[in-house]
């Protein structure tokens, strides 16, 4: 994958982040979408998702000479996707539409999109360590 590539999908991990909880959120005002799993989005924690965003746009240029948090983010998607899953096996997405739509439409895709990131940076953190590791065995082997 090619720099440019890879730094267009750290823009587009948290834009997703961002502009997905704006949006179906309606600007913190959707009470069934943070009332339906409040551990994990409430008011707080939509704030921390865009923060979480954020972070991701600003390494999007130099996410070379991060690795770790890299690694960090991958494991950030991979809590994300675990408590999607507890919450998914025992709850109805129907009723959520039921009572909102943007809601419905939230909890339908957040956890598919928390898995395609958690891919993604873990893929990333993958081939950045190859890449340490490699230059760390050549300076090994020039001194």
């Amino acid at each position: 994958m090619k720099a440019e590539t890879i730094s267009k999908c750290f823009i587009a991990a948290g834009l997703s982040n961002i502009l997905g909880v704006l949006i179906l959120s309606r600007l913190f005002t959707n009470e069934v979408m943070m009332n339906t799993q409040p551990e994990v989005m409430g008011y707080f924690g939509l704030i921390s998702i865009i923060l979480w965003g954020f972070a991701y746009i600003a390494v999007s240029t130099n996410y070379d000479k991060v690795p770790w948090l890299i690694l960090v983010f991958a494991v950030e998607k991979v809590i994300y996707v675990s408590v999607y899953l507890k919450w998914f096996m025992s709850h109805s997405l129907s009723e959520v539409y039921d009572q909102d739509m943007f809601a419905g439409i939230f909890y339908t895709i957040y956890g598919l999109n928390d898995f395609i990131w958690m891919v993604f940076f873990g893929y990333i953190w993958g081939k950045l360590s190859q890449l340490k590791s490699l230059e760390l065995s050549d300076f090994k082997n020039k001194n």
